[in-house]
């Protein structure tokens, strides 16, 4: 029997989801996406629970997509044919619905990130209702870099144009102190203050009842609705396809056949970050 890559508990009011990939930094595979649908549906059934707590196994929140499985799976997908574009939006689609279930989710999701909070990773924590972080912790997109674009589109509406930009130009990250003074994050605390925290503001939303919390979640997430959500990720999701099928996509994807960790290394190298860091995007 495979072992669930989403662990689920509750307590007072409070659902935790617990993505359980830490070998692995918690990377993104199609299995982990079907395990955290579960665990929403899960805690949405549940009338005990009022608010939903996401956080990361191990050393980090999560390091974005599974690059291996990704270069793989294109590889699989491809081979010698040419590149369809809309089965490739069909497929990344499914990843942006499971991101968007945090978002549409009628009981608030607090995100408790530490580590690692990178690529793909970030839709995770941007697509939540509020962001509790470890000062530490590093939040960025490097795949803006090469081989990719922010499918959900969350870094304008959260940031704005000016700072969004500043990321996706660069592909530079935030740590949890400059995430908080930028207004990304509700709060930055230190690690080992990090799941007391997070689980005392989800205490705290939960002491209200779900109608209510549904609804302001609803009145404040409408605001951005209209400021043409579902076409802006339409076109980013379209767009992350595009990336990873340019020259220099295609020669990331290669590279990653034969030398992830390497692959990733060169890419960041240029601009001294990222280190050692996830053999993801």
């Amino acid at each position: 029997m495979r072992v669930s890559t989403v662990l689920y508990e509750s307590s007072s009011r409070v659902a935790t989801l617990t993505l359980n990939r830490p070998e692995r930094l918690n990377a993104i595979t199609p299995a982990l996406i079907t395990d955290l649908r579960a665990a929403l549906e899960r805690a949405w059934a549940d009338d005990d629970v009022h608010a939903i707590r996401l956080r990361g196994a191990g050393r980090g929140f999560c390091a974005g997509y599974d690059i291996g499985w990704g270069a793989e799976m294109m590889q699989d997908a491809e081979g010698d044919k040419p590149w369809d574009p809309i089965a490739d939006y069909q497929m990344m689609s499914r990843f942006v619905d499971a991101y968007m279930a945090l978002w549409r989710s009628p009981k608030p999701v607090i995100a408790q990130v530490h580590g690692f909070c990178v690529g793909g990773g970030t839709d995770f924590a941007l697509c939540s209702d509020l962001i509790v972080c470890a000062e530490d912790c590093r939040i960025g997109y490097p795949p803006a870099r090469v081989w990719g674009s922010p499918t959900t589109m969350m870094w304008t509406y959260r940031l704005g144009l000016e700072r969004s930009k500043r990321l996706l130009l660069t592909g530079d990250a935030l740590d949890g102190r400059r995430a908080a003074e930028w207004g990304l994050a509700s709060e930055a605390v230190p690690a080992s203050d990090l799941d007391e925290a997070a689980l005392a503001l989800a205490g705290r939303v939960a002491r209200l009842p779900k109608n209510q919390l549904h609804m302001m979640k609803l009145l404040v997430n409408q605001v951005i609705e209209q400021m043409g959500l579902s076409t802006n990720q339409l076109v980013g999701t379209l767009l992350d396809g595009a990336a990873r099928h340019t020259p220099e996509g295609t020669a990331f994807s290669q590279a990653a056949l034969e030398d992830v960790r390497q692959t990733v290394r060169d890419r960041d190298a240029p601009f001294g970050d990222y280190g050692e860091g996830p053999r993801t995007a």
